[in-house]
């Protein structure tokens, strides 16, 4: 595929998406909140990454509007989880960039 065929809209997003993940502490979150089924409050993730709360709040809102994650209000906190189209649509858009055939997620070995 060439590099034509992506609209620059696409261009732009896929960028933003890198962008957002090209920081160790957003990694971590990632991993963090992926394994997890449930939306995490964000003083949860403070703890386990044992970094004070402004800068996992900051990291937490790059990843939220790059829409990495979902976050929805729990009384008087905020719980953020892995938004389930970026499961799908993160990995499509790295094969896409790198070349590699876009397997379905129903094919075998897919996902």
């Amino acid at each position: 595929m060439s590099e034509t065929s992506l609209d620059r809209e696409t261009v732009e997003e896929y960028a933003r998406w890198f962008r957002a993940l090209a920081d160790p502490t957003r990694i971590r979150i990632m991993r963090f909140l992926g394994g997890r089924a449930d939306p995490v409050p964000v003083g949860e993730i403070v703890a386990h990454l044992r970094l004070n709360q402004s800068t996992v709040s900051h990291h937490l809102k790059i990843l939220h509007t790059a829409r990495f994650l979902t976050r929805r209000r729990s009384g008087a906190s905020i719980r953020y989880a892995v938004d389930p189209r970026c499961v799908t649509e993160f990995p499509s858009a790295a094969d896409l960039l790198l070349g590699a055939p876009i397997r379905s997620l129903r094919e075998p070995g897919a996902g």
